[in-house]
């Protein structure tokens, strides 16, 4: 009888209202837990119609017409927690179509017409590098900072670019089109650091206090326009020691 107990018990704990929970992974010898398990969509969220799991890679497409065809933009959201201080790493590739980006320390629309629609910082990416690499506001203030500028937000809400350590056309040429690219999220306090393929691209420093945030969700967008498909790996995050906040 205890063994029967035991086994309802641990059912009942790791399936609550039919959704299923793998155990937390463990993290590796730098600290990174892998948030993506590589097979399946456990522990994220979003449209079924556009997002998948293929050749390993967590998959989003959208299309002309159907199910997968986008009013909005749209996120595939982490829910398995949020995240405050932390370095988040992952892989990237995109058709040349393709426009998305990571969202952090952000939250979504409460709009219920609006399902998996987010706001918040976005390390940006698309297909063809016009924006890969800066740090931008999905309907929050707008591009945050350039690449290859290292920017400050003040009480105005708008960014001022404080310093220029590489040209955008220098940065560009590093972005592979149409293949894999690896991206390096580094968010602590209220400032963000973004690499690409271990080149720093953006830096942003928020002192923005009616507005800035320092936790959110972590989500991945696919955007309105043409059809486009995003494939990403390796989604690995390490979470940090909190600093005071100033």
């Amino acid at each position: 009888m205890k063994k029967l107990l035991f086994l309802f018990l641990t059912a009942v704990a790791t399936t609550v209202f039919g959704m299923s929970y793998a155990p937390a992974a463990a993290p590796d010898d730098d600290g990174f837990v892998d948030i993506f398990d590589g097979k399946t969509l456990d522990g994220w969220d979003g449209n079924k119609a556009i997002w998948s799991v293929e050749d390993g890679c967590i998959t989003g497409t959208t299309g002309d017409s159907g199910d997968n065809h986008l009013t909005y933009n749209q996120f595939l959201i982490w829910r398995d927690g949020t995240a405050d201080d932390f370095v988040l790493e992952f892989d990237i590739k995109l058709s040349k179509e393709g426009n998305s980006g990571m969202q952090i320390r952000s939250w979504e629309d409460p709009d219920p017409s609006k399902p998996y629609r987010v706001y918040g910082y976005q390390p940006d990416c698309d297909g063809m590098a016009k924006y890969s690499g800066i740090i931008y506001g999905e309907n929050y203030r707008g591009i945050l900072a350039e690449r290859g500028t290292e920017s400050v937000i003040g009480d105005d809400h708008k960014p001022v670019v404080v310093k220029r350590f590489a040209k955008d056309e220098d940065l560009k040429k590093t972005f592979k089109i149409e293949d894999w690219n690896h991206y390096q999220v580094t968010a602590q306090g209220y400032r963000i650091e973004q690499k690409v393929n271990d080149v720093l691209f953006s830096v942003l420093t928020d002192n923005d206090k009616e507005v800035r945030r320092r936790d959110g969700i972590i989500a991945i967008q696919v955007h309105v326009g043409p059809p486009m498909k995003v494939q990403l790996k390796n989604i690995k995050l390490k979470r940090l020691p909190m600093q005071d906040e100033k």
